[in-house]
């Protein structure tokens, strides 16, 4: 029987699967999905959970539980023999090292956050692309607050409470907008702490936030941000950080204990690794219908992918994007089991939505109509406990939402991410 093997249990993965179970025969293909987690993560969700709007646990959805009849191996993928069709793999739980045979193999592995190379960036900044990522910074605001609270030195907790947010993009956006709401929200409980002692910054090296998107989009999230008292610098790009600053290419330095950083992604380091054609950023080079070309057996999805636009370009790395990619390269890996013709990938995008804080949005939607503040709130989060997996995950987060707009985030400090911290502020 045909084994066809998946790396990567994010959106694209978990769809491939979910789509092959249902086409195919037991008879016809084993299917084995191999993840470093036991659970998908809905990463849209992951600045609500660094912000304290959202436990850990409710944007997280065991994979096991999304699949019936997939084998499925907790797992890290480390190497890839195209000549062997084999992939090699270490458990996460005993660390041994194991090789798996593929007929097919699928490559959906997503992506890691880049710091391209800037000095002091990797070891100073707070990344923001995972469920520890998301735990450790509301862990490490809860300890800026508490030492906030405990200095008499002005200059010491004005340095304390600056956060500095790398990124214009979606995440920096709304990463923003959230931890202003988590200031707001939480101000009353440390009495030693004025109101202008906290100051949220979003940098973005390019000229708007929300590049790529209409421009009055960007304006309105600038607009809003500052309205929420974030302070936003657009087009000055960063030079380096250090523990106590972030320095950028005018010359200033902003002072500030914490850095966020959601500036850049980059394909796994192990898909970069393999000796397979990558384009840009080193995304994994495919074929309208996602197989790599000269690679027989070997296709590609997600964020590890470059797959032709038919414009000239390639498809974005976004969530709606791979959700769609994962059904049609399953019906491709289908056809070319039953020796039937591949279709290639198409897909105009449905429209982009950022939360911008104070219970407001900004909303692109199909024709390029934007819609704004509360209305695009609504619709954003709408359309994203549409998009959880699991009824009762779009039952805990609606209750949680529910009780946001009632009590103040909790501010316990969740010490299970403490050794996530480095060093206290």
């Amino acid at each position: 029987m045909k084994r066809i093997v998946i790396l990567g249990g994010g959106f694209a993965g978990i769809a491939v699967a979910q789509r092959l179970e249902r086409r195919l025969r037991p008879d016809e293909a084993e299917i084995v999905l191999i993840s470093r987690e036991n659970f998908s993560l809905f990463t849209p969700m992951l600045p609500e959970v660094a912000s304290g709007a959202l436990d850990v646990r409710q944007v997280a959805t065991p994979v096991r539980s999304q699949l019936k009849r997939t084998r499925f191996i907790l797992a890290e993928f480390t190497a890839l023999d195209v000549a062997k069709r084999e992939v090699a793999f270490t458990h996460v739980l005993s660390g041994e090292s194991d090789r798996s045979t593929y007929d097919e193999l699928v490559l959906g592995l997503g992506s890691s956050i880049s710091t391209f190379g800037l000095p002091g960036v990797a070891e100073h900044a707070f990344p923001l692309k995972t469920l520890e990522d998301a735990g450790t910074l509301r862990n490490r605001l809860m300890w800026l607050l508490e030492r906030a609270d405990a200095t008499a030195d002005a200059g010491a907790r004005k340095r304390l409470l600056t956060i500095v947010v790398v990124g214009g993009g979606f995440t920096g956006v709304e990463t923003a907008g959230e931890l202003s709401d988590l200031l707001h929200s939480v101000a009353r409980f440390y009495p030693n702490v004025a109101a202008g002692d906290a100051h949220i910054v979003l940098a973005e090296g390019g000229a708007t936030l929300l590049p790529g998107l209409p421009a009055k989009m960007g304006v309105y999230a600038t607009r809003a941000l500052r309205r929420h008292g974030v302070e936003v610098r657009v087009g000055v790009p960063v030079t380096s950080a250090s523990e106590d600053a972030l320095d950028l290419a005018d010359g200033s330095s902003i002072a500030t204990a914490t850095i966020v950083w959601s500036a850049g992604v980059k394909p796994s380091p192990a898909i970069a690794a393999a000796a397979i054609p990558h384009g840009k950023g080193g995304a994994v080079i495919t074929a309208q219908d996602m197989s790599v070309p000269g690679f027989d057996g070997l296709w590609a999805l997600g964020d590890a992918a470059a797959i032709p636009d038919g414009r000239g370009g390639s498809y974005p790395p976004t969530a709606q994007h791979a959700v769609r990619e994962g059904p049609v390269l399953a019906d491709n890996l289908v056809a070319r089991l039953r020796g039937e013709a591949t279709r290639p990938f198409r897909f105009s995008s449905l429209g982009m939505m950022a939360s911008v804080g104070g219970r407001r949005a900004v909303a692109q939607l199909p024709g390029d109509y934007v819609l704004t503040g509360f209305p695009a709130w609504f619709l954003w989060r709408g359309y994203y406990l549409s998009r959880l997996p699991g009824l009762d995950r779009k039952l805990r987060v609606a209750f949680e939402w529910a009780l946001d707009l009632l009590f103040p985030r909790d501010i316990a400090v969740l010490r299970v991410y403490l050794d996530g911290l480095r060093a206290e502020p």
